[in-house]
This record gives structure tokens, sequence and C-alpha cells, in this order.
């Protein structure tokens, strides 16, 4: 019985809380009209009618005016209307002003200027909906806040009409405007007169002033309805838009739920909002409901049947709570909430009703063996996708990119989708070249970025094995004049790359032309893109580790981006290279033209074999002729190497090098040049210079071009 009597007592003295605090939202007695003007609760005139201790909510109403006059109790703003849904109010300010002599252009008396404070109170300047206005020019006019942080205003000016802008309050047109922060608790305007003398000595001030200049913060929308017919003179007052929120210090709806005392969402259909404009909340009801979210069930059951303009509604309309239905009448169907939205439903007859049944039974027999073949087929794919991943060496691809993720290594290994995603599944519109091992479209990944990924048609079965390990090693080369390996797909039978997209193309089509027309270009620009392409081979022969073989230099491998910088890319037939060549023999691959004749005679890729690639691809560039023609006027025109080396030996090799180069370089350059392609293009490789020596030549070349600028024209 004890306990009893105690959870009694203690039930007792909850509820007499409870009474107390729905006591303090019914606020009986308290006043709720003044003038035309609704005093909806937060709100309250007088004492103890209002929300907790905020005086921005507590009101004052002048009986004694005619209407009677509602104003912010503490201020003395008159209010004209209060909006608990938008969470505003809108008072009268009283606008600024000067007036100007005609004679002297000084002030005539006293310039009235009208400040408003808010400090404190719940209310905040509207900047969404309020905003400064000046009128009358020449004139400056500004406003500050109390503590002089915040400055803004406008200048205005007046024009001859026929060269004003159009639109109104543009600054030249007698009227100006600004826009006003969030935050803003105080207002104190400024009216300053510039030129107005000077216009009065020049004869042009009747002409183009205003005898008297105002400034106001003002409701935007209404300013903008008034603005085309607004000429008021005299003492006037304009409405401004106020914010306002429950605004105890540090409030927050998150704050605020923790006292439920001081909550001010008092109805049960309520939800609390942060305020958009400065510190604290506001409430309004929830979807379905309307009213006063602030007291006890405040917030009440829209009835949508019996507001059929706003919930439109051509059939049978059930209110619900927080919604409503609608729906067709008996015997049709439809869409009943659209005008003429409702049909009569068809009467089958039981023949076609059977017929209707036997279809559908059909097609769903049908629909489950299609489904159970997809199902199938799709585990194939899968099993499939993962033999290849698998075979391609993906598990320990993946596993090594792990143990370098933390070291900044971006590498991706793409699924096929992604692939077929990015290329709209290799729609032909989007191929950017095509060569003997595969085809390379231009594709757009997840991230939004551009990439070309080569889809190649065959691949050495040895090679495979290597695979994973030559993909970590390419990933990890960064150098400016090399194509960035950006990640592979593995779940098909030949691994897709996927580089970095550079946009002018090859340096093949720059030199030759796509059949059309072929570009001009200056020996200093040949000799700057031969010595870059150089530094990325001599990088991959002896940065790299373990260095890297390209196994295909030709200038269809030279890429040019927006700044013609060279980049030499497609690494299909690269290879690391071995602690011992001597055990490398794998099938021959490259381009005719190209291709190392040791290499074809032993099927031994080494350093040397770039080296003689490169240079075939620098004859291109000093002679702008193709590395192989099979359709020459004679069989030595076929090779482009060939030619030239017998060309070197008869002494007339610049009689083939291209008529610009020939006329612009001296014959110095031409014959140091021939030399070092002619040590190249030797058929023994330990004779052929390293990489990093040819890159060092031609820089040496290009060195010369700039100490001696008459070479070029």
């Amino acid at each position: 019985m004890a306990v009893f009597a105690v959870l009694f007592l203690i039930l007792l003295v909850w509820m007499a809380v409870a009474d107390a605090a729905s006591h303090r939202y019914r606020t009986p007695g308290c006043r709720r009209q003044c003038g035309n003007v609704t005093v909806p609760y937060p709100f309250g005139v007088g004492a103890r009618c209002h929300h907790g201790e905020d005086r921005g909510f507590q009101l004052e109403c002048d009986d004694s005016r005619h209407p009677p006059r509602l104003t912010v109790a503490g201020y003395g703003h008159e209010v004209v209307s209060i909006s608990l849904a938008a969470a505003e109010a809108t008072v009268l300010l009283n606008a600024s002003r000067a007036c100007y002599s005609s004679v002297s252009g000084h002030v005539l008396g006293r310039r009235r200027e009208y400040p408003m404070a808010l400090n404190g109170s719940a209310f905040l300047f509207s900047s969404m909906k309020s905003k400064f206005v000046a009128i009358g020019c020449p004139d400056l006019a500004y406003f500050v806040d109390d503590g002089g942080y915040y400055v803004t205003g406008c200048m205005s000016v007046c024009r001859p009409s026929a060269r004003a802008l159009p639109g109104s309050c543009r600054g030249d047109d007698g009227c100006c405007q600004s826009n006003i922060p969030l935050g803003l608790d105080s207002y104190r305007p400024y009216i300053r007169s510039f030129g107005r003398r000077q216009q009065q000595q020049q004869g042009t001030f009747m002409a183009n002033s205003t005898g008297c200049a105002y400034a106001f913060m003002v409701d935007a929308l209404w300013f903008w309805y008034a603005g085309s017919h607004f000429n008021r003179t005299g003492d006037f007052a304009v409405p401004v838009v106020l914010d306002w929120a429950i605004r105890a210090a540090g409030t927050s709806c998150a704050t605020a739920r923790e006292n439920a005392t001081a909550y001010a969402c008092r109805s049960k259909r309520s939800v609390c909002l942060d305020s958009s404009n400065g510190p604290g909340y506001i409430c309004n009801c929830t979807g379905g409901y309307e009213g006063n979210p602030y007291v006890l069930g405040g917030c009440k059951d829209v009835d949508e049947c019996a507001h059929k303009d706003l919930y439109p509604c051509y059939g049978v309309c059930i209110n619900t709570p927080g919604g409503y239905l609608c729906t067709c009448p008996k015997g049709s169907s439809g869409n009943a909430t659209v005008l003429d939205g409702c049909h009569q439903k068809d009467n089958f007859t039981t023949l076609l009703k059977a017929v209707t049944g036997v279809s559908i039974s059909v097609f769903l027999v049908i629909l489950v063996c299609f489904s159970a073949l997809l199902g199938v087929q799709k585990r194939r794919m899968l099993r499939a996708k993962q033999r290849f991943f698998e075979q391609n060496g993906g598990l320990l691809l993946q596993q090594q990119l792990g143990s370098l993720a933390s070291s900044g290594v971006a590498f991706n290994i793409f699924s096929e989708e992604e692939i077929k995603r990015a290329t709209g599944n290799f729609d032909e519109a989007r191929v950017l070249g095509r060569g003997g091992n595969g085809v390379v479209y231009r594709g757009v990944i997840a991230d939004g970025s551009t990439v070309a990924i080569k889809k190649s048609r065959v691949v050495d079965e040895k090679q495979l094995k290597e695979f994973s390990k030559e993909m970590l090693i390419l990933s990890q080369i960064n150098h400016r004049n090399v194509v960035k390996l950006l990640g592979c797909c593995l779940e098909v039978e030949v691994p897709m790359l996927v580089y970095e997209y550079v946009p002018n193309g090859s340096l093949h089509r720059y030199i030759h032309g796509d059949g059309k027309s072929k570009a001009l270009m200056p020996p200093g620009e040949r000799l700057r893109i031969a010595a870059e392409s150089a530094h990325a081979l001599a990088y991959m022969h002896s940065s790299a580790s373990p260095p890297i073989l390209h196994g295909d230099v030709k200038s269809a491998n030279i890429l040019l981006d927006g700044d013609l910088t060279a980049k030499v890319s497609d690494f299909g037939a690269s290879r690391l290279a071995p602690v011992d060549e001597a055990q490398v023999a794998t099938l021959v691959q490259g381009t005719c033209g190209y291709l190392d004749p040791e290499y074809l005679l032993t099927c031994q890729l080494t350093c040397k074999s770039d080296v003689y690639s490169f240079a075939v691809v620098l004859l291109e560039l000093l002679t702008g002729r193709k590395a192989f023609c099979p359709y020459g006027p004679e069989e030595d025109d076929t090779s482009l190497a060939f030619s030239f080396v017998t060309a070197v030996q008869e002494g007339r090799h610049r009689e083939i090098m291209d008529g610009h180069v020939r006329d612009e370089l001296g014959v110095q350059l031409l014959d140091e040049a021939a030399e070092l392609v002619i040590r190249c293009l030797s058929l023994t490789g330990e004779d052929r210079p390293a990489m990093t020596e040819v890159a060092d030549k031609i820089e040496r070349f290009r060195s010369y071009a700039c100490r001696n600028p008459t070479v070029f024209v």
C-alpha cells in the first residue's frame, strides 16, 4: 500500500506540473485582436500573454487610435500583420528624407533619418523579402548596424530619359537598391548628396536632379508593385518584413527538445525547424494539418474534401488524418484527381475471362522459363568473368594495390559493365583509333573523367602470367611525357587498359595528316617533340624499376595534348626488362618500318630495340615521310630507314629532308642529326647509343637553335 501511495503522489505532482505548463500555453483571458490585426500565440498583448521572457513577443495595443494601433513593446514599431506559417511580421518604418535648395544645393532644414532597432528581440530584418532603397538623385544613401560591423548602400544618378536603362530602380533612373545580410538586427540610415552644387553651376540641376532624396528599408514585393507609380513626398511610412523565431541564447531544435517545459512546439502534430535567419527555431504543423503549432492541440486536420480548389477530386473523396483518399465511383476506374479521369469498367464475358486467364497462365510459364534461362546464363557469365579475372592475375594485383594505396598510387580495376557504360557499349562513334593489336575508344568513367580505353584483340599466353606484375609497375610511372595508365579490366579474356585521354591525337596524324591535309610544323616544334619523346623513353629505360621496354615505338603511339606536349602511349607490347635478357624469347610484335632487324632475327626485345624504332620516328619528323610506304615509286622507297641509310652513303641525305627543315636548319645541325640517326639505325644493338644519350643529343640540337635564332625563320 505504501508503494501505491508514493506512486499516486508522484502522479498528482506530475499532473500539477503538466496543468501549469498547459495553462501557460492556453493563456486564458489574453487579448488576441488589436484593430484589424490578429495576435496569435506566441505573441501576446500585455504581460504573461506571450511566450517566455522574450520581449519581442510582447505587444501593446493603443486603443486611443482609430483604428487601434499594435506595436512591439519596448520598441514602438507598428505591427500591421503577423504570419505563423512563414514566421514573419510586417511593421511600418518612416522613410528618411533630405531636401535641397534648388539655388545653392544645400540641405533645407535638418535631415530626417529614422533608424530601427531590433536588438535583443525575436525579430531580424528579412534578407529574402526586404531591401534597402534610395529615391532621388544625385544622392548616396547607406545604412550601418549599431555595432558598425556592417555597412551597405547604393548611389543613384539622374540621366536623360533617352539614356536610361530599361527596368526600374537600377541606379540611373533616380532610384537604387541593395540587398541586406542575414542576421541584421539594427538599421541606421544616412543620406548624402554629391554633385548637386556642380550641376547647379553647370545649369543642369533643375533638369536632372530631384528636390528631395529618400532612403528606407522596405518590403521588396510591395515596392516592386508600387515602384512604377511611387511618387510620395513629405513624410511617409513603408512596410518592412521581419523574420521572427524562438531565439533563446544558443537554442536550436536539438537543444530545445531537451527542455520540455520551455519547448515552444506544443501541438502533437507540430515539427521543429531551425531558423534560416539567425539563431533559434520555429514551429510548423506537419503535412495535412494547419493551425497554431505553439499551443496544445493547435494543429488541426485539414479537411481536403472541403477545399476541392486546392485538393481536386472528381470522384469519391474521403478525408483521413493528415490527408485524403480520392477514388473513382463504384463500377468505374482510373485517376479520380483528374477531370474525366474515371471510366466505366468493361464487362468481360465468361469466355473472354477464360481466354484471358489461359493467356496469362501461358505467359507466366514462358516468363518463368525465360527467367530461369537468363539466370543460368547469368551464372555462367559470372563464373567466366571470375575465371578470366583470376587467370589475368586479378587477385594478386588487388593484393599488391592494397599495399600501395597509402603511397598514393591511383590505379583502378574496372568491371566489364563499367567499361561498357564508359564507351556506350563500344559505340563506333567513340573509336579514337585502330591498330594491329586492337581498338582504342574514348570513354567517360563514373567520376566524369574522359579516358582512352584500349580493347586488344589477342594476347600472348606467356604474357598473361606476368600481366599483373607489369600493370603494377606501369601504374607507378609518373612522367609528364608518358601517358598515365589509370587502370585495367580483367573480367574479359583479353585484358582492357584504361589510359588518360590526350585530346590532340597522334604525332603521325599531325605530321602526315588524315589524308586531306596536314599541319605545318616548324623545325623548333619538331625538335621539342623529339626531345620530349626521347626523355620519356630514357626514363622508362633508366629510371623505372625494373626498366620498361616499350616494344612498339612509332609516331602513332606518341600523342599530343592540348599544348602539343608529347606523351608516349600504348604499352600493349611493353615488357619488363629481365635480369638475363638472353632468356627472353617471345612472339615478335611491332609495326612494319619501325621493327629492329636484330629483334626480328633473335626474337629478343632489348632497350636498343626502342632506340632503333625511335630513330625512325625522328626521321619522320626530319623528312615528313612515312616510315613504311608499300606503294613507293621504287622498291627502296618502301622503308624510310633503308632509304635514309642509302642516301647517307651516297651523300644526298639532305635532299630527302623536309623542305622547311632543309631550308631553316643549318648544314652542321642537319649533318649531326643524320649522324645520330645512322648510329641509332645500326644493325647491331651494341653499336646503338643508349636512349639517355639520344635525349641529350637532341637537347643540344635545341640549345644550338636557341643560341642561333637566325637558324629559324
